[in-house]
């Protein structure tokens, strides 16, 4: 699919079909994200998936109700990074930024997941409220990385609404 279909199309779908993603179609996914760009090349990113029906149903059991009934019948794939690495000027020094780049670094390849995903005819959810404490002792995360978001990834079913979006003037100033 041409680039410009993949962002004209993908949108954040909250009702899915009974299919489940292959482990065969995530790995593929998620290989993408190793390509994304990253501070010093870091790759503080990490991704945890739950497939099965236990490790779905302990993420779900996380969610607030209404992330629940936008992501039934979905896989879920928990969004983390490691902290302390991106935004490392050197051992012990920061960036003005600091911490900030690790969560920047996570959003770009969040971004190769989803595009990728949709490429591949799944759909996706980007879910930031959570109860970050089970998913961590769930998936036993260490605690040295951030968790910033579950991402539903299935199938959608039905057609999602095209939401409107600012004008161009609102995001650029040119001089």
């Amino acid at each position: 699919m041409e680039f410009s279909k993949l962002t004209e199309t993908r949108r954040s779908i909250r009702k899915y079909k009974e299919q489940r993603i292959s482990l065969e179609d995530l790995e593929a996914i998620i290989d993408c994200c190793r390509k994304a760009p990253s501070w010093k090349n870091s790759q503080t990113h990490r991704y945890y998936a739950a497939l099965s029906d236990e490790a779905i149903k302990k993420v779900y059991e996380a969610l607030p109700d209404f992330n629940r009934n936008s992501s039934r019948n979905a896989a879920y794939i928990i969004s983390a990074y490691k902290k302390g690495l991106s935004g490392s000027v050197r051992p012990g020094e920061m960036s003005e930024e600091g911490e900030l780049w690790g969560a920047y670094d996570l959003g770009l390849s969040d971004a190769y997941l989803l595009l990728k995903a949709k490429e591949m005819g799944y759909d996706t959810l980007i879910m930031g409220l959570r109860d970050v404490k089970a998913i961590a002792a769930y998936f036993e995360i260490p605690e040295d990385e951030q968790i910033l978001s579950v991402i539903a990834i299935g199938k959608g079913d039905g057609e999602p609404r095209l939401n409107t979006r600012k004008e161009l003037s609102e995001f650029l100033k040119i001089k």
